[in-house]
């Protein structure tokens, strides 16, 4: 077993073992339980009712977080012609056609979306067993395959997120910054929950959210009580 920090140990006499706290009391504790150095990452983790196993239980979907995600994001896009420009317009960091598919086919990924038009895809495929392991790959379902290029930048810079249930029936999302006032990370969380509680599948049986926590990088994990997030 892993041996724990001391500030780890620190942070981990401030909550109570075996207690669920309420949305407002967990995202105060994580605040104050973040002590690294550095402006850390706070992120949800849960567990849900569904068996991913089979295709009509998957959970899978994005969220524009009202307040971002603190992080800088620098958006790639697959793009020709007027199309190109647009993405350059809105904002894009990286903009082109084959020559970016050649540029990441010799192991270039400095980026953290890539967005591609519908009729890019043909060139765009080929890069599928790069971006696929990295969670980079464009897909209608994320609305990174769009012809409406400069909503899909605006919304990747504002700070939109993907949720996917992994096989062990689990998520995990990043909600903001400890920097982030208490309000800020409340908002971002129950507009993340609001929309993973809708994207619930109709064939999931008996408790949808069975586990929530909250987290800083290097903080310990807080329960979550998950009926209030419901609510």
């Amino acid at each position: 077993m892993a041996k724990r920090g001391k500030r780890l140990q620190e942070a981990m006499k401030l909550i109570e073992p075996g207690k669920y706290y309420t949305p407002e009391e967990a995202v105060a504790l994580v605040k104050k339980c973040a002590t690294a150095k550095f402006n850390e990452t706070v992120e949800v983790a849960m567990k849900l009712g569904v068996d991913p196993r089979h295709a009509d239980q998957q959970v899978r979907g994005t969220v524009v977080l009202p307040h971002g995600t603190g992080r800088e994001v620098r958006v790639l896009v697959f793009a020709k012609g007027e199309k190109a420009q647009e993405a350059r317009d809105a904002g894009a960091d990286f903009v082109g056609d084959d020559d970016l598919v050649a540029k990441i086919q010799g192991g270039w990924t400095d980026f953290d979306v890539a967005i591609a038009t519908p009729d890019m895809m043909g060139s765009v495929g080929k890069l599928g067993r790069i971006l696929g392991p990295r969670g980079l790959m464009p897909n209608p379902k994320t609305g990174t395959v769009t012809f409406d290029i400069a909503k899909a930048v605006h919304d990747s810079k504002a700070g939109k997120v993907e949720f996917r249930v992994n096989k062990e029936a689990g998520m995990h999302v990043p909600i903001g910054k400890v920097s982030f006032t208490e309000e800020q990370l409340l908002e971002n969380l129950r507009t993340l929950m609001d929309a993973i509680i809708k994207a619930k599948p109709a064939a999931a049986r008996g408790t949808y959210l069975r586990k929530v926590a909250l987290s800083s990088t290097m903080g310990p994990g807080i329960k979550v009580n998950a009926q209030e997030l419901l609510r």
